[in-house]
């Protein structure tokens, strides 16, 4: 979702920025690998000895949750999902279910009817268990989907799945070499040739 569908780098960024701050920690390093993981990873990795994981990562969520100001539509992406049948495709994010589901309406991106967020999985990317939760939940295997991811723990979930990854935006590293690449959604389309769909980049 985040970076793909829904643009909140400036409020994921602001959030962590209050995380760091409560605990004299460095920002710049919470968010240089923070990005595509679920929260409550990150914060398990940086906080402090004795911090509550578990209520700082409900604080940054509530925090979240409550401040949709600054958030947009990566552009076309609601256009994309409102031309494709709800029953193909899926959100598959490391974010909460209630904060996908809030970012989601903030920006009138379309409610997926197949969701894999944080609260789903046992194990959260870059591990390839969501992408493989959420292709069984659309009736077919991870090999048979296409995946849009922007960060380098979304892309290695992704394409360990197997499932065919394009990049979405400008990130560069180990992660994206030899995918394709979209700077957004906007000229993204799919087609139907009998049972199959057919993903075509601009």
């Amino acid at each position: 979702m985040d970076g793909t569908l829904v643009d909140s780098t400036a409020s994921v960024e602001r959030a962590w920025g209050r995380f760091a701050a409560r605990h004299g920690l460095e920002a710049a390093a919470i968010l240089a690998v923070a990005h595509g993981r679920p929260t409550i990873e990150v914060v398990a990795e940086f906080a402090p000895p004795g911090v509550d994981v578990v209520g700082e990562t409900d604080r940054i969520e509530a925090e979240e949750i409550d401040r949709t100001d600054g958030i947009s539509e990566i552009p076309g992406a609601a256009a994309l999902l409102e031309s494709l049948d709800p029953s193909r495709w899926a959100v598959v994010t490391s974010a909460t279910r209630a904060l996908t589901l809030r970012r989601l309406a903030a920006v009138g991106i379309p409610l997926p009817k197949v969701l894999v967020a944080a609260d789903d999985v046992t194990k959260g990317k870059p591990h390839p268990q969501p992408y493989m939760l959420a292709a069984r939940a659309l009736g077919f295997d991870a090999s048979a989907a296409v995946a849009f991811e922007d960060a380098p723990a979304g892309l290695i979930s992704a394409t360990e799945a197997g499932a065919a990854t394009v990049v979405v935006g400008g990130y560069e590293g180990d992660a994206t070499a030899g995918l394709p690449r979209v700077p957004d959604l906007t000229g993204v389309t799919v087609t139907q040739d009998g049972p199959a769909l057919a993903v075509h980049l601009p």
